[in-house]
C-alpha cells in the first residue's frame, strides 16, 4: 500500500504565500484522501502493483479513470511538496543558462509561468518541464493528469492551480498566488537536480514506493 508522504517542512513554513491552515487542509485531508482512495482501488486490482508510475501506466492501459485520477493526484501532490522551499533559492548553472537562453532570464520565465497558470481553465497544474536535451517549456495540465505522460519530459517544478491550493489565502486572485509562489517558494535546488537528471536521461524524482505491511 502507499503511504501519505510527510511534508519536507513545517506546516507554517510557507506562509504567507501558503498559510499553515491551507497547507494542513491540503496535505492532511485532501492528499490523504487521495492516498486512501488509491489503496482502496488497488485492493480490488491485485494484478496492478509496483511503483506509482507503473500504476499510472496501468490505469491508462485499463482505461480506468478512477484509478488514474487517484494515482495521478497522489503522484502530483507528492511531487508538488518537493517543488516548494521555505528557504529562498535561485537557479544555478546549467539550468540558469537555459532559462536565460529560452526566456531571457528569470523575469521572462516568471511572466510565462504566471500567464500560463492564469490561462488554465478550471482546476489543474502549472509546470516547468525539461526534455532530454535540457530544453525547457512551461506547460499546464488539467485535473489529475500528470506531465509524466509526455514521453521524454521531466518535471522541474509544478504549482497547484486547484482552488483549494490558494482560495483560503488569496481568494480568487490566482495571479497573485502564482506570482508569490514563483518568487518566494519555487525550489530551484530541486529543479536544478531534475534538470540535470533530464540531461543525463536518468535519476529524476520518482514517487516513494509502496510498503508491505506486516501480517
Amino acid at each position: 500500500m502507499f503511504l501519505l508522504p510527510d511534508l519536507p517542512y513545517a506546516a507554517d513554513a510557507l506562509a504567507p504565500v501558503v498559510s499553515a491552515d491551507a497547507l494542513r487542509l491540503h496535505h492532511s485531508r485532501l492528499h490523504r484522501g487521495y492516498v486512501t482512495q488509491l489503496n482502496t482501488l488497488l485492493a480490488e486490482l491485485p494484478g496492478v502493483c509496483g511503483p506509482l508510475e507503473s500504476v499510472i501506466d496501468a490505469a491508462s492501459a485499463l482505461a480506468d479513470p478512477a484509478l488514474g485520477r487517484s494515482a495521478g493526484q497522489c503522484w502530483i501532490h507528492s511531487l508538488s511538496w518537493e517543488c516548494m522551499s521555505p528557504v529562498p533559492t535561485t537557479p544555478a548553472a546549467p539550468l540558469s543558462a537555459e532559462i536565460s537562453a529560452q526566456f531571457g532570464g528569470l523575469p521572462g520565465l516568471r511572466s510565462a509561468f504566471v500567464a500560463a497558470g492564469v490561462a488554465q481553465f478550471g482546476s489543474g497544474w502549472a509546470w516547468l518541464v525539461s526534455d532530454g536535451q535540457g530544453g525547457l517549456k512551461v506547460a499546464t495540465t488539467a485535473d489529475a493528469r500528470p506531465v509524466l505522460v509526455a514521453a521524454g519530459q521531466v518535471a522541474l517544478l509544478v504549482c497547484d492551480l486547484w482552488e483549494h491550493a490558494y482560495d483560503l489565502d488569496h481568494h480568487d486572485d490566482r495571479a497573485a498566488y502564482l506570482g508569490g509562489w514563483f518568487d518566494q517558494l519555487a525550489n530551484w535546488t530541486f529543479a536544478g537536480r531534475q534538470h540535470a537528471a533530464a540531461i543525463r536521461g536518468q535519476g529524476a524524482w520518482r514517487h516513494p514506493p509502496p510498503v508491505r505491511l506486516a501480517a
